[in-house]
């Protein structure tokens, strides 16, 4: 049985070394979707570094519409604002951000993770984490992002199995991984001072170093994989990388090379 644990502010602070990432931290209950409500804070004018946590989600999102099983005292869903000076199309790099901090706050926990194209976090092929990252825009300039995460830290995984049908045979929590409880407001803190690192490396050293540090992570990189894609339906193909706009390269079983924005990819 796993034991609740209740997020707290100041814990969570007293483990940050962030000089603006989770400075100004709202803590809420049980909310519609983290997302939204960071995005209310952006459009008031929030600074950069603003988060919004919350201890469960009734409408939590994950990529393309679908729903993010939230429930409340176990997991962490959590809500950065950045306000990044970038076109509507370098808003992949904000997506990896979010995956090499989740990436990082795992691996010191002692478990070794990748990152499976666009936005799950996963241990062993099986779904420990997810992304998503929504803006707001002036024409084509990004006046705000907001990087959304969920992350199964101490959820029971018949509750993931009972939630999501034959999708939760591949996902898992942090907890089953390590074989005991993970501290959340340890967690939260880590993954906030995992996003300003490499926040630090994105502007120190270019986009080009956050894409590479994305492609040693990537799980699907030469491995067969089926596409769903909307209009065309399924078909076959090898990753071959990513392209410069964040990308999925897939030459299919014809020869022909295709780049994936948001389809769904399965490994082989």
């Amino acid at each position: 049985m796993i034991t609740i644990d209740l997020l707290s502010v100041e814990q969570i602070r007293q483990r940050l070394t962030t000089s603006t990432i989770g400075r100004r931290l709202h803590l809420l209950g049980e909310v519609d979707s983290t997302n939204v409500r960071c995005q209310n804070l952006a459009r008031a004018g929030a600074p950069e570094g603003t988060v919004v946590m919350a201890e469960g989600q009734s409408a939590g999102r994950g990529r393309r519409g679908r729903t993010w099983f939230s429930p409340s005292g176990v997991n962490l869903y959590a809500s950065v604002l950045l306000r990044p000076s970038l076109r509507a199309r370098e808003l992949p790099l904000i997506s990896f951000l979010a995956s090499l901090a989740l990436v990082g706050a795992i691996e010191e926990q002692g478990v070794q993770a990748g990152i499976k194209w666009p936005n799950d976090i996963v241990v062993d092929d099986k779904k420990i984490a997810g992304t998503l990252v929504e803006s707001g825009m002036r024409g084509e300039q990004v006046e705000y992002a907001v990087l959304g995460v969920g992350v199964n830290l101490n959820v029971e995984p018949e509750a993931l199995r009972v939630a999501l049908g034959s999708a939760g045979v591949f996902a898992t929590s942090l907890a089953a991984v390590i074989g005991f409880a993970v501290e959340r407001n340890a967690f939260a803190a880590a993954f906030l001072n995992q996003l300003e690192t490499w926040l630090e490396v994105w502007k120190a050293r270019g986009p080009e170093s956050l894409r590479a540090a994305w492609a040693d992570r990537d799980i699907l990189a030469g491995r067969h994989v089926e596409v769903h894609a909307d209009g065309v339906g399924l078909y076959e193909g090898r990753v071959l990388g990513l392209d410069v706009g964040g990308g999925l390269v897939v030459q299919d079983t014809l020869g022909r090379r295709r780049t994936l924005v948001s389809e769904g990819v399965r490994p082989l």
